[in-house]
């Protein structure tokens, strides 16, 4: 039985927040879950998708995050509690639907989760989604910690309901990625068959509906803004003069340095976990106690300009202040030497420096690059595209996913990205405003997602370029999830369909389609040579299957190979494709036999045959 479905009420459990928030979907009786992965939200969809196997929860891996909330919202509007899960450039992506459903509302509950990463450690940016709730206008909540994520999302399906709107869940990579133990709370039946009545007049949203709608939805607002006010999730600690309004994770930084600072006696601290609509009585009471107020909250100002703004409703004259210099900053995530840090220059206390452990007698190590696994088919891929291209001017336009790696030397194949998709639709662009070779890099998982409306426009409007699409088996960069190309009895599971690209790109349009097999690269570089030629548009379709998911479907089993006493050191292994299994041992080149997989890409490029297989030496 999966641990998520433990029915313990009490227990206490190791969780990841990630799975602290599908626990309590869980105890919220979810029935219906959909979402396109992305971290740090990955792990909730996982657990989910592993429950859906051993209950009757739905649980679905959409084709991207617009069609997921779209799925959802016909969920939620027959009556089912319903999950739509998602990283926050992915709400950007569902921001459509997400507008209109407001006004829509819903009839069981709806929790969107939109998991914000703060310092980009896995995104293209750091965008402050607390703005969408703003703009939306719908209650959002901010965990701040694994066992309030637990439980607010429990809460949020209830506030869902009780408005009839769906309740944003906004967390950040630090919350998702945390683990603490949480205590279980009891399991609700789940109800999985739902109803929809028709309506028409208050959901098909035409102009004169729509109109009546939106007032439906301020009211609603105001509904949650007076809840807000007595919510349990805002409240206030201490009663010195010195007042600090914090959320989410900053909340535990700033518990943490009230205390190192010693300034407990002096300081009061409000914590907003329903944090929109805000609580307006409750910070204005909150500010008429103080003498100056701090606001720590990691990105944008979202909650500084409202309690200022709120200030000057109240008609009072103190000091507030959060981002700026000398204070926070709208860059990256917070660090608890860095809240304490600026508490204490604002607030005029002694700072407290941390002293560094002594690495006097530790080695200094080496930094490692991000890079491509060893044997990844999307070297051999870039490899065969710039050997086929030797001699053009070219622009690559690369995607989301494992393969924007290959922007990094050696291999240097993306010139452009800006989200998912768009390397499709900014070569039809490129190839209309320059004269150079327009070679575009997408993944099987992204052109499902929102390549394909990229490739119609392209064909339509009769563009030049030559589109490679990476098609691995699988969504790698997020954890290996299923998308519409991937064959899921690979994963001993049945009653899926199975999208061919190929045929979805012949039946677009596209005169030049090829397949190949990036691992053969004399004929991969041919078949692009070829592609390159063609005068439109061309799609190769790189398949080959990633090679860690091979490898936990025990399907890698190759030879590792050796550099032999041939080698004349000309290093065309190291300096074009920077396997990472390659290495030096003085002047010489080596490879890594336990690393190494046996894709054989750099025998075939060395030009003195000197790579050869390891004899009796497996890989995976």
């Amino acid at each position: 039985m999966h641990k998520l479905l433990t029915d313990s009420p009490g227990k206490k459990m190791l969780f990841l927040g990630n799975e602290a928030i599908a626990r309590g979907a869980i105890e919220a009786g979810v029935a219906f879950a959909t979402t396109y992965p992305g971290t740090p939200s990955s792990e909730i969809s996982l657990n989910l998708f592993q429950v859906s196997h051993e209950s009757d929860l739905y649980f679905e891996y959409s084709t991207n995050e617009k069609v997921a909330l779209e799925v959802a919202a016909a969920a939620a509007n027959s009556g089912l509690r319903t999950f739509c899960m998602m990283k926050h450039v992915g709400l950007n992506v569902a921001a459509d639907p997400l507008m209109t459903l407001a006004y829509v509302g819903v009839k069981g509950g709806l929790v969107i989760l939109t998991a914000d990463d703060p310092f980009m450690f896995s995104s293209q940016n750091e965008q402050d989604n607390r703005y969408y709730g703003k703009l939306a206008g719908l209650p959002i909540f901010e965990p701040s910690s694994v066992q309030e994520a637990r439980q607010m999302t429990v809460d949020a399906f209830d506030l869902s309901e009780q408005l009839g709107e769906p309740v944003i869940l906004r967390t950040t990579t630090r919350v998702n990625h945390s683990s603490a133990f949480v205590a279980l709370g009891e399991l609700t039946p789940r109800n999985t068959k739902g109803d929809f009545k028709k309506d028409p007049f208050n959901y098909v949203t035409v102009p004169a509906v729509s109109r009546r709608l939106h007032v439906k939805l301020l009211e609603n607002l105001d509904k949650a803004q007076a809840l807000a006010e007595t919510s349990a999730y805002n409240f206030t600690e201490g009663d010195g003069p010195w007042g600090i309004v914090c959320n989410g994770v900053s909340y535990n930084y700033v518990s943490d340095a009230v205390k190192e600072l010693g300034i407990a006696d002096k300081t009061r601290i409000l914590r907003l976990g329903f944090s929109h609509p805000f609580p307006q009585d409750l910070i204005k009471t909150f500010l008429q106690g103080c003498e100056r107020v701090l606001v720590a909250e990691e990105g944008e100002p979202f909650m500084e300009e409202a309690v200022k703004a709120f200030a000057q409703e109240a008609g009072l004259t103190l000091s507030i202040a959060g981002k700026g210099e000398n204070l926070f900053s709208r860059l990256y995530e917070f660090d608890p030497a860095l809240v304490r840090g600026v508490m204490a220059g604002y607030f005029g206390v002694p700072a407290i420096e941390s002293q560094p452990v002594d690495r006097s007698d530790v080695p200094e190590i080496p930094q490692r690059p991000p890079n491509l696994c060893a044997g990844c088919s999307h070297r051999a891929t870039y490899y065969a595209v710039k050997m086929a291209a030797e001699g053009k001017e070219t622009i690559y336009p690369t995607d989301i996913g494992c393969y924007t790696l290959g922007f990094l030397p050696p291999l240097a194949m993306g010139d452009f990205l800006i989200c998912m998709g768009s390397s499709v639709s900014t070569a039809c662009g490129f190839s209309k405003a320059t004269d150079k070779k327009v070679i575009s890099f997408i993944g099987d998982s992204t052109f499902f997602h929102s390549g394909l409306t990229g490739l119609v426009n392209a064909v339509y409007n009769n563009h030049n370029f030559t589109l490679v699409i990476l098609d691995n088996g699988t969504t790698a960069m997020t954890g290996h999830q299923p998308n519409p190309g991937v064959d899921m009895s690979n994963l001993n599971l049945s009653g899926y369909g199975r999208i061919s690209i190929e045929a979805v790109v012949r039946a677009i349009g596209v005169e030049h389609v090829t397949v190949i097999k990036p691992y053969k690269v004399k004929k991969s570089i041919e078949a692009v040579k070829a592609a390159l030629d063609h005068q439109g548009v061309s799609v190769i379709i790189s398949q080959e299957m990633c090679t860690l998911y091979a490898r936990s479907l025990k399907k890698l089993n190759v030879r590792a190979f050796r550099v032999t006493d041939k080698c004349k050191n000309h290093r065309d292994c190291i300096d074009q494709i920077g396997c990472p299994a390659f290495y030096l041992e003085g002047e010489r080149v080596q490879i890594n036999a336990n690393t190494c997989v046996g894709c054989a890409v750099c025998a075939q490029i060395c030009p003195g045959n000197a790579i050869t297989p390891v004899k009796g030496k497996q890989a995976g």
